[in-house]
């Protein structure tokens, strides 16, 4: 059966139904739901997070979920235990605890009188990544998901490590977690708020502490990552990502691992939901969503079984920028499969540059400053936040140069850099950037990769180096769908440092190429889009006041008597007053990451976060600060939280903690 056009539901909105777990606590939802649901009962959407209903993310919220709601839907959205407006407390990211949360909430909705039995669960970033692990488990209500911006690899892929390489956003994600769990419950919904928020700032984790004692790929990390068993995901998997996002390599990985139905969506997006995400072009996600819904969770024919099994957006290649609002190109579509069956182009690098049969003998001492205009891990607050121009960070990398292109050439996969190198030291990195070079030298950043030299045989036990011993690595860079103009050049960059994406290794060490090759995936592309998808829509956005405008702003100092060059971002998210329920809230976020060129061991990151929340003359703060430093030896951190009731202190803990160094 297909579709009918019927016309839309009228709707209820239920900002705080209680879901009890087996062990007593009460989690929060926010339901949408048609209002004959009860005499008509219907499938269920989850989004399981614990980034709070309340304010945190309603104005997404009200983009999505009451579209499907008058659509036929019942859609949920709950607060996870510790956050938000649920009771308990959070201990980590993707606990068994929130799991087993996941799933009594997926049985409970199965069994209202107004749920039809079937249940979909559907996810952005935290939310991608427990839909995933939440279909492993094999809820049997739990017919299909739709995951984005998640991974299905932990440690490989999340914001930890990268390579065996310590990310900074372990320090950057953790000190955001760190303040945003540490926000009270709306005070007009819990008569008992103060005592919860109290009860939550006490316990509050401070998780880069946790993360970092597990520097190689253990148990820790296997437990949530999907890859461990990609047949225990029975549930129909619909997997959206974004170039512009940190999780690039999730959506192809799926498409051809799945033995579950499974479709693929990659667009030009950062680490936002497509339907209102940038750079555009956006695309109907809602309406895509729509039919996937249709199809696995009331059984009816939406087409979605003979859509391509991967359709990406081929970006023309352009001058570098710190953001794009567009990106031109294509949408380019494979019926069977992503990009593993696409064919090769291999080119040698060597003294000459790169396609050359020629030696190659190169030695590379990056400063640590290297990587400088790499732009964010991950791109989330919509500031000048994508890689600059690559020229400096080239002149501090040994280049290999193509020549210029005799035609397009169109980059669709994931390229590998297979390395002869040797290091002066026992703990070493390499970062490898595939470039695209203008006529008039512009360097744009196609893609990367990082590697722990430590770790080139195994993320779960690596072995120091050997120095001045040659070995063959190899690596994949990010998956990527870009096109190379006619007459523009390639350009490999490999540098030994890449702040301040990667934590530095405890020395300064100079690598020894002696042989390589790039492999790069290449498909010829039409000029025409392979497949086109419906405009983008959404619900009426949320009616809000706004007290302070946003703003961000991101700029890199050197200190000319010290010698240190310091990254500074600062994002102010500005002040609103939701005119639904009245709830005020604001908040800020100030990072600066500082090292020395010559000196390793100067690396230092700092975080700091303000939180609001005030309604009825009832006015709550938190202040949160975090920092890291490390020697040789071993990694130290620091923590703080206060907490303010009306200015008048009401709680404040300090956490200091050092963590030993692991080939790391």
């Amino acid at each position: 059966m297909t579709r009918s056009p019927n016309s839309l539901c009228d709707i209820e909105d239920l900002p705080d139904v209680g879901i009890v777990m087996p062990d007593g606590c009460r989690l929060s939802a926010r339901v949408w739901r048609p209002v004959n649901a009860d005499s008509n009962p219907v499938p269920a959407i989850l989004e399981f997070l614990p980034y709070r209903k309340r304010d945190g993310t309603a104005t997404r919220d009200a983009l999505t979920h009451p579209w499907f709601a008058k659509r036929g839907y019942a859609c949920i959205r709950v607060d996870m235990r510790g956050n938000g407006d649920s009771e308990g407390l959070m201990e980590d990211e993707y606990t068994q605890q929130e799991l087993d949360d996941a799933v009594s909430t997926i049985q409970w909705l199965a069994d209202q009188p107004w749920c039809s039995g079937t249940v979909g669960m559907m996810g952005i970033s935290w939310g991608g990544f427990n839909a995933l692990q939440v279909a492993a488990l094999q809820p049997a209500p739990l017919k299909a998901i739709i995951t984005l911006c998640s991974t299905a690899d932990r440690y490989a892929d999340d914001i930890h490590f990268k390579g065996g390489c310590l990310l900074n956003e372990n320090l950057g994600w953790g000190a955001t977690m760190w303040s945003y769990s540490s926000r009270a419950p709306d005070p007009t919904l819990r008569p008992n708020w103060r005592e919860l928020w109290l009860e939550r700032l006490e316990n509050q984790p401070f998780l880069p502490s946790v993360w970092l004692r597990h520097q190689t790929r253990d148990a820790y990390w296997q437990h949530g990552s999907v890859c461990e068993d990609f047949s225990a995901i029975r549930a129909a998997t619909l997997a959206i990502g974004g170039w512009g996002d940190a999780y690039k390599n999730t959506v192809p990985l799926l498409v051809e691992r799945l033995s579950a139905p499974v479709k693929g969506i990659v667009g030009p997006w950062v680490h936002k939901y497509p339907h209102f995400a940038v750079p555009e072009p956006r695309i109907g996600f809602l309406q895509e969503a729509l039919r996937w819904w249709d199809h696995w969770l009331k059984g009816l024919d939406s087409g979605i079984e003979t859509d391509p099994d991967y359709r990406a957006y081929l970006m023309d290649g352009v001058r570098p920028k710190r953001w794009y609002n567009n990106r031109h190109g294509r949408w380019i579509s494979e019926q069977a499969g992503a990009t593993s069956h696409l064919s090769n182009l291999t080119l040698n690098l060597s003294n000459d540059g790169l396609g050359q049969d020629e030696p190659l003998d190169t030695r590379i001492q990056s400063p640590q400053t290297c990587g400088m205009d790499g732009g964010e891990y991950c791109a989330i607050w919509l500031g000048p936040d994508m890689p600059g121009d690559q020229r400096a960070d080239d002149a501090l990398s040994a280049c290999f140069d193509g020549p210029p292109l005799s035609e397009d050439l169109d980059i669709v996969g994931a390229p590998r850099i297979c390395l002869s190198v040797s290091a002066d030291r026992p703990q070493a990195q390499i970062a490898v950037r595939l470039n695209h070079v203008h006529p008039d030298g512009a360097s744009t950043r196609i893609t990367y990769g990082v590697l722990n030299l430590s770790h080139r045989d195994s993320h779960a036990q690596p072995t120091p180096l050997t120095p001045g011993k040659p070995y063959e690595i190899s690596l994949d860079l990010d998956h990527i769908a870009y096109r190379v103009p006619k007459g523009h050049r390639l350009r490999v960059a490999v540098s030994s440092a890449y702040w301040p994406l990667i934590w530095p290794a405890p020395e300064p060490v100079e690598l020894h190429l002696t042989g390589g090759t790039i492999t790069i995936p290449n498909r010829p592309t039409p000029g025409e889009d392979e497949h086109v998808f419906q405009p983008p829509d959404s619900e009426t956005p949320i009616d809000v006041t706004t007290l302070r405008d946003s703003s961000n702003s991101r700029r890199v100092e050197t200190d000319l008597n010290s010698g240190e060059t310091r990254l500074i971002i600062e994002d102010d998210f500005g002040r609103v007053t939701d005119n639904h329920h009245g709830l005020t809230h604001g908040g800020t976020a100030y990072e600066r990451w500082t090292i020395h060129p010559d000196d390793p061991l100067s690396a230092h990151g700092q975080c700091r976060w303000t939180q609001e929340i005030s309604r009825g003359g009832v006015d709550l703060r938190t202040e949160t600060s975090c920092e890291m430093w490390s020697d040789r030896e071993s990694f130290f951190l620091k923590a703080q939280i206060s907490a303010f009731e009306n200015e008048t202190l009401v709680f404040s803990k300090q956490t200091e903690d050092a963590v030993p160094r692991n080939q790391m």
